[in-house]
């Protein structure tokens, strides 16, 4: 298998165990950087995302034009190529519609650290507007929000994850996802508690390892062979 085409069907992969597990619905995208080009490998905007595959995933320019057949991207491509352009260590972007962590953006409510796992997201930032990413002034502003951090939330709308590569990419976002779920219900119990800084550098640190990744993302994958 080429590296392209693996790389396309790791992306369909990605794609389809967010839907399946709730962090995408039917928008959504995720795309990842095309090695050894200017190019970006993402889901094309007609795709059906509970019903992905790998004739779904298209390439496209930093300017969002297709360079393969005329399948164009999702309307808000910008959040990649904006992200891409500005951090280097990034090789992929989700941008997901997640149930649980977008209750708390709709509300104004932070997700903390409340889980062990959250520790490896690193600092969770908010873009305040809430508006569809649909031009380029918008997703530079959101790049610029970003910063060096790996999320963010939109308000009312979703999040945005960048990753060193897919599989981080995807944990990160199931992992904002999860970290929310549980803080949500922890409530009806009492105050969660949150994670110290000290606390989130450790345990980040240590759970920040690409075996650790590798073994959520088999997990999801299993369930998707199933």
């Amino acid at each position: 298998m080429s590296a392209s085409l693996s790389l396309r069907q790791q992306l369909a992969d990605a794609l389809s165990m967010m839907e399946r597990a709730e962090v995408i619905d039917f928008n959504g995208h995720m795309s990842c950087r095309l090695p050894g080009t200017d190019h970006v490998l993402i889901n094309s905007g007609k795709s059906v995302r509970s019903a992905l595959s790998v004739e779904d995933i298209i390439a496209i320019d930093m300017d969002g034009k297709p360079v393969e057949g005329d399948v164009v991207p999702p309307m808000e491509f910008h959040i990649h190529t904006e992200i891409y352009r500005r951090r280097p260590d990034v090789a992929a972007v989700a941008h997901t519609h997640p149930l649980w962590s977008t209750l708390f953006s709709m509300t104004g409510e932070r997700v903390e650290p409340v889980t062990m796992q959250a520790a490896v997201m690193g600092p969770i930032r908010f873009f305040a507007k809430t508006a569809s990413i649909n031009r380029k002034p918008l997703a530079e502003e959101l790049a610029a929000t970003l910063g060096d951090d790996r999320v963010i939330m939109l308000k009312s709308h979703g999040a945005v994850i960048a990753g060193s590569d897919i599989v981080e990419a995807f944990v990160l976002a199931i992992y904002l996802e999860e970290t929310a779920r549980r803080q949500y219900l922890a409530r009806a119990l009492g105050t969660p508690y949150a994670l110290s800084a000290a606390e989130v550098q450790t345990i980040g640190a240590n759970l920040r390892k690409p075996h650790l990744l590798q073994k959520v993302w088999d997990y999801h994958h299993a369930r998707l062979q199933r």
